[in-house]
C-alpha cells in the first residue's frame, strides 16, 4: 500500500490530512517535528510526502534539500507564507508542489493523487528514444543530461520538461500545458512553477542564461525549444 509522510507540527492540520488520507486508501505516518522526520526517513522513504516549511528542530527546506540528496520521492510543501519567495526556494529545491494554508483537505488528497499517478507513469516509461544536439543530449532511461561536454544533474521535473521540450522542437507550449504535461494537474498548481523551472534549466544547460539559445519564450504565449 501507498505510504504518505506526513511532517507537520500542529496536531489539528495532521490529524485531518491524515484522515482524509487515510479515507482515500492511504497509509500514513506522522512525523511532528523535522528531525523525527529525518531519522524516520533514515529507515525508510515514503511514497510521497507532505512537509510543513516552518518545522522545530529542522525546517521544511532544509529536510527537502536533504531528501533530494538521495531520492526522487515526491514532495508537496505546506506553508502558511503567502510569499512567492517562500514558494520559489521550494520548488527550487526540488519540492513537486505547494499549499497554501488554510487548504482544503479534499483538494490536497487530489493534489496527491496527481503527482502519485504523474510518479507511476515515471517508473513505467521506456520507450523514450534519446536526443542529440550539437551541445546537448538526453537519454530518457538513465535521467543523464549532457551539456557543452559536462554531465549536468537534474532533477525529475526539470528532466521531464526539458525532454517534452526537446522532443517537440520549435512547438509552443503554454505554462498550462506544461503543467498538464509534466505535473499532470494544472488547476490547483501557479503557473510560476513552470517559469521557476524553466529559468533553472536555462541556469544549468545555457552557456548565456540571459540570452538562451534552446528554451525561448515566446511572449504572450509561452515556451518553446530551439534546436
Amino acid at each position: 500500500m501507498t505510504m504518505i509522510a506526513i511532517v507537520e507540527d500542529e496536531p489539528s492540520i495532521s490529524e485531518i490530512v491524515s484522515l482524509y488520507l487515510k479515507r482515500a486508501g492511504y497509509q500514513v505516518q506522522i512525523y511532528p517535528d523535522g528531525l523525527m522526520a529525518q531519522e524516520g526517513f533514515d529507515h525508510q522513504i515514503p511514497n510521497l510526502v507532505i512537509l510543513d516549511i516552518m518545522l522545530p528542530g529542522l525546517d521544511g527546506f532544509s529536510l527537502t534539500r536533504g531528501l533530494r540528496d538521495r531520492s526522487e520521492v515526491p514532495i508537496i510543501l505546506l506553508t502558511s507564507r503567502r510569499e512567492e519567495s517562500d514558494r520559489i526556494a521550494g520548488l527550487e529545491l526540488g519540492a513537486d508542489d505547494y499549499v497554501i494554508k488554510p487548504f482544503s483537505p479534499q483538494e490536497l488528497v487530489s493534489r496527491v493523487r496527481a503527482v502519485l499517478r504523474r510518479t507511476s507513469k515515471d517508473e513505467q516509461k521506456g520507450n523514450e528514444t534519446p536526443i542529440s544536439y550539437p551541445d546537448l543530449s538526453m537519454d530518457p532511461k538513465t535521467h543523464s543530461v549532457r551539456a557543452h561536454g559536462q554531465d549536468i544533474p537534474l532533477t525529475a521535473r526539470e528532466f521531464d520538461m526539458l525532454y517534452h521540450l526537446a522532443v517537440h522542437p520549435k512547438q509552443v507550449f503554454s505554462r498550462d500545458q506544461l503543467l498538464n504535461n509534466i505535473w499532470g494537474l494544472s488547476e490547483f498548481i501557479d503557473p510560476s512553477t513552470v517559469t521557476v523551472h524553466i529559468r533553472r534549466l536555462r541556469e544549468k544547460i545555457e552557456s548565456d542564461p540571459t540570452h538562451p539559445a534552446h528554451l525561448q519564450t515566446v511572449w504572450g504565449v509561452g515556451y518553446k525549444f530551439e534546436p
